[in-house]
């Protein structure tokens, strides 16, 4: 029997389930953000400074429920697990929240987009949370983490694919039966739940490995002290805001910088439909070189591809779709390699405070994230302002202002990005470092379940590695 006849072995079953939710909530992500705002002042008449004014608010109300949501994550303890409890019992919610926002009815005003916008936010964050702190805790060693990440983000990009194309696939005129946002509401609707349900039922909640709890003042005080994960958290934000930027400046420099508008569709897919191809390449090369010095690699290469679009005009658009696929073969990277290492940094925390606290630990990456989005907006667009960019009919677009959007869609991005390589570069919780937190941590956990004592209480830390001072107790 050949190669291709064979079945799947068993784990990977179980990661294929795991990573299914992740396409749904994937295809409910993007168009909160890109198609909505559109769609409701197009379609139903709303003023567009009203709809972004709700979406700003939906988006500081999403900040908030995130340490909240982190926390009840850690603290919900249920025979069928603290991860897939809290997971399912709030894909309902997510579902029926994201049908209400994408299907509205003729008559949706804004507070219609308010109140299922603020639900369909809460619901997610209640989703995605545990969802990733399951993910975390599946595997114990340094790089089986890499292989549940790469699982779980390659379908996000997957479900990202299905986002971008999706919606104006069907097309976005309400009046022409099911739209494109319709399309989306529906596919939410039926795939989430079943998916989620086939998860619970496939994959196993992990081992708690916890043998103290921690009151809040003591818990945000160990995760202040956590240093590789402060100089994670670091890179992480410096990364995003490094990828934030040309995100957001993506539409407008391929139509106005190139004059190739009706490409930045085609282009769009093409970076995500790399990213895919990515994941499991960065998988590969991080089992060879370690995490941390494969993310570093990438985000070198990513920065010197990037100076490259600085120098492109109108007309270049085969040169920009080579740098669109190089690029989106990193994301790959970006993706998959960051959440494997703090996955890491949890077991340094597991070890030093005696509570596995994943969902808190993911609560405040969810944050970095939204702050890099919400730092690169309130950076790029005052600047690009004050250069006379303006994109209303008929204006002739000012040389200056195109020099502006190029050197700060490609220029500026490697500042941060750079930086975060020098934070990462010598970052202590390599593959042996890990290994011996893990020894350490079931050990304790195995004594604690032995002798009913609480082992965080008494033993030291394990050093992250010898020739690293980030890794000794202070």
């Amino acid at each position: 029997m050949g190669n291709r006849d064979k079945p799947l072995p068993e784990h990977a079953v179980k990661l294929l389930c795991y990573a299914l939710p992740a396409i749904p909530l994937a295809t409910v992500a993007l168009p909160i953000y890109v198609v909505v705002p559109t769609f409701y002042a197009q379609n139903l008449g709303l003023p567009i400074a009203d709809v972004g004014t709700v979406l700003l608010l939906i988006r500081l109300i999403d900040a908030a429920s995130d340490p909240l949501i982190g926390w009840l994550c850690d603290r919900v303890f249920t025979k069928s697990g603290r991860r897939r409890t809290l997971f399912l019992l709030s894909v309902p919610l997510t579902a029926l929240a994201a049908f209400m926002v994408f299907w509205p009815p003729s008559g949706a005003s804004v507070a219609y987009l308010a109140l299922w916008g603020t639900l369909l936010s809460v619901g997610y964050t209640g989703t995605l949370l545990p969802y990733t702190a399951w993910g975390a805790e599946l595997a114990t060693d340094y790089r089986g983490r890499s292989v549940v990440s790469a699982f779980r983000e390659g379908a996000t990009l997957i479900g990202t694919l299905i986002a971008v194309v999706l919606p104006f696939a069907v097309g976005l005129d309400r009046n022409n039966g099911i739209h494109g946002l319709a399309a989306v509401a529906l596919l939410t609707l039926v795939l989430l739940p079943a998916a989620s349900v086939l998860a619970v039922r496939t994959v196993p909640e992990p081992a708690n490995r916890s043998t103290t709890r921690l009151n809040l003042a003591d818990s945000l005080r160990f995760v202040v002290r956590n240093r590789p994960f402060v100089r994670l958290i670091v890179a992480f934000l410096l990364n995003g805001f490094g990828n934030a930027i040309p995100a957001t400046l993506f539409l407008y420099f391929v139509s106005e910088r190139l004059g190739a508008a009706e490409l930045r569709g085609p282009l769009l897919f093409l970076y995500f439909l790399c990213g895919i191809l990515g994941v499991p390449l960065a998988v590969w090369l991080a089992s060879k070189a370690g995490k941390h010095r494969t993310w570093c690699g990438a985000m070198t290469i990513a920065c010197a591809v990037f100076a490259l679009a600085g120098f492109l005009g109108a007309g270049d658009t085969v040169a920009f779709a080579v740098i669109c696929a190089t690029t989106g073969l990193l994301l790959g990277f970006d993706l998959a390699l960051p959440p494997a290492i703090q996955a890491d940094v949890i077991d340094y925390d597991t070890a030093k405070s005696g509570e596995q606290r994943s969902g808190l630990y993911f609560a405040a990456w969810g944050l970095a994230t939204k702050l890099s989005l919400a730092l690169s907006v309130g950076l790029v667009f005052p600047i690009l302002a004050w250069s006379g960019f303006d994109t209303a009919a008929g204006q002739t677009m000012p040389e200056t202002a195109l020099s502006t959007l190029s050197a700060l869609y490609a220029w500026l991005p490697i500042l941060p990005k750079a930086a975060a390589i020098a934070v990462m570069w010598n970052f202590p919780l390599d593959e042996e470092a890990q290994q011996a937190l893990r020894t350490h941590i079931d050990a304790n956990a195995s004594y604690g379940k032995a002798f009913g004592e609480e082992p965080s209480s008494r033993a030291a830390v394990v050093p992250l590695s010898p020739s690293s001072a980030d890794g000794k107790e202070a």
